[in-house]
């Protein structure tokens, strides 16, 4: 690759990450459905033909935004099933890691709580998928555990949909307390503790 196209190259990356940044700031305040890419151009600074030239549309944004927002997940949500001394420390390990992803990037949990049901098919789509992922990930990890003897494939997979339901609650719990006080923010804590405590419970006696 030459110099003038390697710049070239940096710097329609650049832009088209100027795009998604102006997008999910933008989507802060309104749904993805609502957005127009003339909002989205002006807050970047480029002319509305530029956006073609990144996005087939706005729904190809969003689909871009998930990717970014879930994307990279994948060995988090590994890390939060990985073998525990006990099903407390895999508790407090999931919620520590929820806690510190939800602090890192409110924009993209808001971004993924609001459009998983929001009025962009192929967004809500593209969130499915990922989620499909994660629960199948989850499942993998499940399996492996000595409690899963006895479990059939369909148990696991739906044991693993409700840890990556209840990973989605604690994320969006999370986000409602950001900025709450220090009290606040503690019982959400303790009450993500008990959710997933209560789903071990259930785990542990499934096959009684």
């Amino acid at each position: 690759m030459s110099h003038t196209s390697g710049v070239r190259q940096a710097q329609k990356q650049k832009t088209r990450q100027a795009l998604l940044d102006a997008a999910l700031g933008l989507l802060e305040e309104q749904s993805l459905s609502s957005l127009g890419l003339r909002e989205v151009t002006r807050a970047v600074g480029v002319a509305p033909t530029a956006f073609y030239r990144h996005f087939r549309s706005t729904a190809d944004l969003g689909v871009a935004l998930v990717e970014e927002a879930l994307g990279s997940l994948h060995p988090m949500i590994r890390t939060t099933m990985a073998p525990a001394e006990d099903d407390d420390e895999r508790i407090g390990r999931a919620v520590e890691l929820i806690a510190r992803h939800v602090a890192a990037h409110p924009a993209h949990v808001r971004f993924v709580a609001r459009e998983r049901h929001g009025g962009v098919q192929p967004v809500r789509r593209a969130i499915r998928e990922q989620l499909a992922r994660f629960a199948e990930e989850v499942k993998a990890e499940l399996a492996e555990d000595a409690s899963a003897a006895g479990w059939s494939e369909a148990d696991l997979r739906m044991l693993a949909g409700l840890y990556v339901d209840q990973m989605l609650i604690t994320a969006s719990l999370f986000l409602e307390t950001l900025d709450a006080p220090e009290e606040e923010r503690r019982r959400a804590v303790e009450t993500a503790r008990r959710q997933l405590r209560l789903i071990g419970v259930g785990r542990a006696h499934w096959l009684d």
